[in-house]
């Protein structure tokens, strides 16, 4: 399996103008852990993620070094150290060395990228352009399915995840991080709903499409106040007879 197989192609993203604060929203509400971040062309410029917002001035999580320290990395390192610490913008905190994979790396070489650099995404790219986007949820998921022996993708079931994915993303109902995988014509979909009724449409929207022969339901269903969040039917009825 190839990176563009199971990434999620609806990537959320900021600019490098993007204030400190709503990049912090946009996490939350997405609940997602990090985003690429894009300069005014669409370029891949950095990655910004929670591990970026733990040491901030507004709620006192400075690093505080000690003195022999201070002298040791000397004053540049304590203004970068100043900057990240007080800067209003993601292009002031973000990473600015982003890791990335090209769409067609294999599931391994994805797998050893994020576990070598300790980073739970990976901007996929296809030349300089961002393309999707590889989660460890991403692979989690690649991992069910092959255990569910299903068979290798077709070029065909590309074309009808592609499909699947243009006729559901035009919605205001679509799941966050919708994720497709086909196999033979089966369909495996996951992500994260806060309406239950998006559950049905979204299944509908995949059954719509020409080629599919079965839909399978792994959406999760988060509530947004309390975080409490419900496994799909089908999920449920699996772990049980596991």
């Amino acid at each position: 399996m190839r990176a563009h197989q199971i990434m999620t192609r609806q990537v959320i993203t900021a600019s490098v103008d993007t204030s400190v604060a709503d990049a912090a929203r946009t996490l939350l509400e997405n609940h997602i852990s990090g985003m690429p971040v894009l300069d005014a062309r669409g370029k891949l410029v950095g990655v910004v993620s929670q591990g970026d917002f733990m040491r901030r001035a507004e709620i006192g999580t400075q690093r505080k070094r000690s003195r022999w320290l201070k002298l040791l990395l000397g004053p540049g390192q304590e203004a970068t150290d100043f900057v990240r610490e007080r800067g209003r913008k993601v292009g002031e905190v973000m990473n600015t060395s982003p890791i990335t994979v090209a769409e067609d790396a294999t599931l391994e070489e994805v797998a050893a990228i994020m576990e070598k650099n300790d980073i739970k995404r990976v901007p996929v790219m296809r030349d300089d352009t961002l393309v999707g986007i590889v989660t460890r949820t991403n692979l989690v998921q690649a991992v069910l399915d092959l255990a569910r022996e299903v068979p290798d993708p077709t070029a065909d079931d590309d074309h009808i995840r592609d499909r699947i994915h243009a006729v559901i993303q035009k919605n205001d109902w679509k799941p966050l991080g919708l994720s497709v995988v086909v196999r033979d014509g089966i369909v495996h979909l996951s992500g994260i709903i806060t309406d239950e009724r998006s559950r049905q449409a979204t299944v509908v929207a995949a059954e719509n499409v020409a080629g599919v022969r079965k839909v399978h339901d792994h959406l999760v269903w988060l509530e947004p106040m309390s975080g409490a969040y419900v496994h799909s039917t089908e999920d449920e009825e699996d772990a049980r007879a596991g």
